[in-house]
Formats: structure tokens, C-alpha cells, sequence
């Protein structure tokens, strides 16, 4: 005989529910006794967009045995508050913003370099490679795979829900709030390695003439040796990430400003 729970979730994990299930509570009939987490995938759900699930009022983790007329409230992430005291999914949350992400995502992890931002990307990742390194580095996966984020290996990951690579950047600054971490042009966006400012005289064999007549700064990144200056794409660039300050409340366009003086 089928045995049956009472599910809510709240914010945006009912982004993965049919329209019946958002932001109510529903019946979810299951067999046997099965962890909570396996019935939370089943209802379309990657573990890793969980921080706190409560069985009748009370944290438990994802190993926790529903038998039958439980009440589950299940709750999204919380990057910008502080609930340790009561979690018990992941006890030791990730809170440094360190990616991976996988092979549809290319322009959004170079788009994420140019803020400064550690992100690993690579188009030959395969799936388990994207999992093992997301474990072993403590690394946030970012996917469009809702399957990936579903795999025991990873502990923390996030299904970006747009598609367009502009959106998806805000989306992914908003959502783990790096307003306040963005070091703009302090990595190399083709090999995500740091960059050192150094003299036209380190790089003179490797800028053309006419940068070299122009420009006084340049940087070079510490892995690839690309060299880097404030050339025709630079004010495309500021005035791109700019906008990210200005579209959202959480930006800080004069911290942004005072960053730029200091590239």
C-alpha cells in the first residue's frame, strides 16, 4: 500500500514544479520508506539547490526515512544568511565562490573571469569529470543539466535557469550575492589564471607597435602568459560591467568605480 507526505517548497525551488505544485503544499505518495532526499529528486528537485529541509518542524539531513504523514518544508539555499545553527543537509556549507562549469556554459565562465571570479571551464568535460572535480576542488557546479546536479558527488551546485550569457551572469552574481567580491580584469578570461601587472619592457616582443605607443599598463597571467592592456574592448567591457551594477539593487556602482580606478 502506497504511503503518502506532505511537501512545500518555498522561493525559487518551485522553479522545478508543475504549476499545480508551486508554492502549495501537496500530497507525494511513495512505497516503502525511502530517504527524503530520493523523494525530492523524484519530484524534479537536484539536491544541490537544497540548504534546509524540516520534517514536521524539525532540520533533519538528507538521509532522513519518511514512513508516511510527514509534513516536509524544503528551502532553498542561503547565501546571505547565516543558518548553521540549524542545518542539517550540508554541515559544512561552501560559501567561497570557486566554479566549474560545464560545456554549454563557455561565454558565462569568461564572463565570470572578467569579474575576477575563479572558473573552471573546459569543452571536453565529461560529465563525471565534472562532478569529481566539482568534489574534490569544493568547487560550485553550474549547469543547465538538471540530471548532472542530481549525482551523490556533488555537494554544491546551481541550475542556471537562462540562456542568453548576459542574463545568466547576473543571474549567477545575484544569486551567491558576489556583488562585493567582483575584482574586475584580475584573471585571464581565456585560461582563468591571475594576472600580474608588469612593464611594457617584460612584454615589448609581445604588444604591436601601436599598443606600444599608446598604452602604459599591462598585465600578463601567471598560467598562459597572455598579456593583457586597456585596448579598443576595454570601455565595452567597463561599461558592460557597469551595467550589472546598475540593473540590480544589490550592485554598488560607486564600489565598482573606486575598483576601476585601481585597475
Amino acid at each position: 500500500m502506497a504511503s503518502v507526505a506532505y511537501f512545500r517548497f518555498y522561493a525559487e525551488l518551485n522553479d522545478f514544479l508543475p504549476p499545480a505544485k508551486k508554492q502549495v503544499t501537496f500530497a507525494c505518495f511513495f512505497s516503502g520508506s525511502p530517504a527524503v532526499k530520493d523523494l525530492i529528486e523524484s519530484l524534479g528537485i537536484p539536491h544541490t539547490e537544497v540548504d534546509l529541509i524540516l520534517v514536521n518542524g524539525e532540520s533533519v539531513d538528507f538521509s532522513c526515512r519518511i514512513s508516511g504523514g510527514e509534513q516536509v518544508s524544503v528551502y532553498p539555499v542561503f547565501e546571505s544568511l547565516d543558518i548553521s545553527a540549524i542545518l542539517q543537509v550540508r554541515p559544512e556549507p561552501l560559501r567561497e565562490p570557486r566554479f566549474i562549469l560545464d560545456t554549454h556554459l563557455g561565454r558565462l565562465a569568461s564572463y565570470l573571469r572578467m569579474l575576477g571570479f575563479d572558473a573552471l571551464y573546459r569543452n571536453d568535460y565529461t560529465d563525471q569529470a565534472l562532478a569529481e572535480i566539482s568534489a574534490n576542488e569544493h568547487r560550485i557546479l553550474l549547469t543547465r543539466d538538471r540530471g548532472l546536479l542530481k549525482r551523490s558527488l556533488v555537494t554544491h551546485g546551481y541550475l542556471i535557469r537562462y540562456q542568453h550569457p548576459r542574463q545568466q551572469l547576473e543571474e549567477v552574481i545575484s544569486r551567491f550575492d558576489l556583488y562585493n567580491l567582483v575584482k574586475p580584469f584580475s584573471r585571464c578570461m581565456q585560461c582563468n589564471g591571475l594576472l600580474d601587472r608588469v612593464s611594457l619592457q617584460e612584454v615589448r616582443s609581445r604588444v604591436p607597435k601601436r599598443v606600444r605607443e599608446n598604452c602604459t599598463q599591462f598585465s600578463r597571467c601567471q598560467g598562459c602568459s597572455q598579456v593583457y592592456w586597456k585596448g579598443t574592448h576595454y570601455q565595452e567591457m567597463v561599461n558592460f560591467i557597469e551595467g550589472l551594477f546598475e540593473n540590480n539593487s544589490r550592485g554598488n556602482n560607486n564600489q565598482w568605480r573606486h575598483r576601476q580606478e585601481n585597475i
